[in-house]
């Protein structure tokens, strides 16, 4: 019987061959993550490198534009309201809320006060009573 295989033998091969594969498998299951890890690493780095060159050229050329004496005299008005000689300068101011007029008074003091009160209303003289003093009566 020559030439004649047993099952036994395929078996044995077919297990060391596995074997031999899962311990490569796992000895290059590290050095592999390592690997990943580092490359996104290095995209993050490089993300936050151009993010720097940009900001750097932003500053570069506020630089060039605080260099400009006519830049600087318009920031001057602008946010600091100068003038030059001769000039006149107005500063509009944005109206103030219209004062209470006695009318107005009443009818908030008309308001209805206690459970037919809306919730806010409730709320609000719940916080108002608050900051009132308590009376204690003394009865004797």
């Amino acid at each position: 019987m020559t030439g004649s295989r047993s099952p036994a033998g395929l078996t044995t091969r077919a297990a060391v061959l596995g074997l031999v594969l899962c311990a490569l498998v796992v000895s290059a299951a590290l050095p592999l993550r390592e690997f990943l890890s580092q490359r996104a690493d290095i995209r993050q780095l490089q993300q936050s490198q151009d993010a720097a060159r940009a900001r750097v050229a932003a500053l570069e050329e506020q630089k060039a534009r605080l260099a400009d004496p006519d830049y600087i005299a318009a920031l001057a008005r602008e946010r600091l309201h100068f003038v030059r000689p001769g000039e006149t300068a107005y500063v509009v101011i944005a109206p103030s809320a219209a004062p209470v007029t006695p009318a107005d008074a009443r009818r908030a003091a008309s308001a209805p006060i206690g459970p037919e009160a809306p919730w806010y209303s409730q709320l609000w003289g719940s916080v108002r009573s608050a900051d009132r003093p308590v009376q204690v009566r003394s009865d004797k």
